[in-house]
């Protein structure tokens, strides 16, 4: 690998890392940089898992102050995450590569969908629970469907993971009633068990270029800082309009590719 190539690997992972932590997708900018530079899609794919680790945890440590109160709903949903990111890490190595991908368009898409839709849901369901005199959902797992969801969102993170902060944001953004930043911030967390829990399975058992892993995970941490810098000063309406944009990108990067 040369100099130059380890400089641009290293700003991808900056910028990866940036772009997770605020939305999500920053798998669109390391895992074609590799590929640009003839890794191999597989060996890509894992070292990009497990390069963008610390990136994710460097997130979560820069939206701290959101998680304030969330410990509940953390273990709750967390534990739907780990199960989800096991199942995604075995797919990738036991599967064809082509086999979950074929999917994700339809993902990505419906998590645009629920982000753009989220204020006029949210405000629908909560009229209809007030009209039929029901008691509010669950207000640390949201509606019955969000850990199953998040679950799923998970597999398909353990297995490629662009564009999984966007669903999940469209999950919960949707599911459970609370502020977009403090959601945000549970994304985060939910992307870092992910991310580990897949990238410890690769670790064992998959071929990990660890240069690469070093490059990204250096840009990453930096790029998760400045994401939460950047990510906790937008106001609700530009950070969905960032997380529509974010998925559109994605969508179209599936579907061209």
């Amino acid at each position: 690998m040369s100099p130059l190539e380890a400089i641009a690997i290293g700003l991808a992972g900056l910028a990866a890392g940036t772009i997770n932590t605020v939305v999500g997708s920053g798998t669109l900018i390391t895992f074609p940089t590799l590929l640009a530079f003839g890794v191999p899609p597989v060996t890509a794919n894992v070292s990009n898992t497990i390069g963008l680790v610390p990136g994710s945890v460097s997130g979560v440590v820069g939206y701290r102050r959101e998680l304030v109160g969330q410990r509940p709903r953390v273990l709750r949903i967390g534990f739907a995450s780990l199960i989800g990111g096991v199942i995604g890490g075995v797919l990738l190595l036991v599967l064809p590569a082509d086999a979950f991908s074929a999917i994700v368009p339809a993902l990505v898409g419906l998590g645009i969908l629920l982000v753009v839709l989220q204020p006029r849901i949210t405000r629908w369901t909560a009229a209809r629970h007030d009209a039929m005199g029901k008691a509010p959902r669950n207000p640390v797992l949201g509606a019955w469907w969000v850990w199953p969801a998040v679950l799923l969102a998970g597999v398909y993170g353990g297995y490629f993971g662009a564009a999984q902060g966007v669903l999940l944001m469209g999950i919960m953004g949707v599911g459970i009633p609370e502020d977009l930043q403090r959601l945000n911030a549970l994304k985060n967390v939910l992307a870092a068990i992910v991310n580990a829990v897949a990238g410890l399975l690769f670790a064992v058992v998959a071929d990990v270029d660890w240069v690469i892993v070093l490059l990204i995970g250096v840009g990453s941490v930096i790029g998760g800082q400045l994401g939460a810098t950047v990510g906790r000063r937008l106001p609700s309406p530009v950070l969905r309009g960032t997380i529509v944009v974010v998925g559109l990108v994605a969508l179209t990067v599936f579907l061209v590719g």
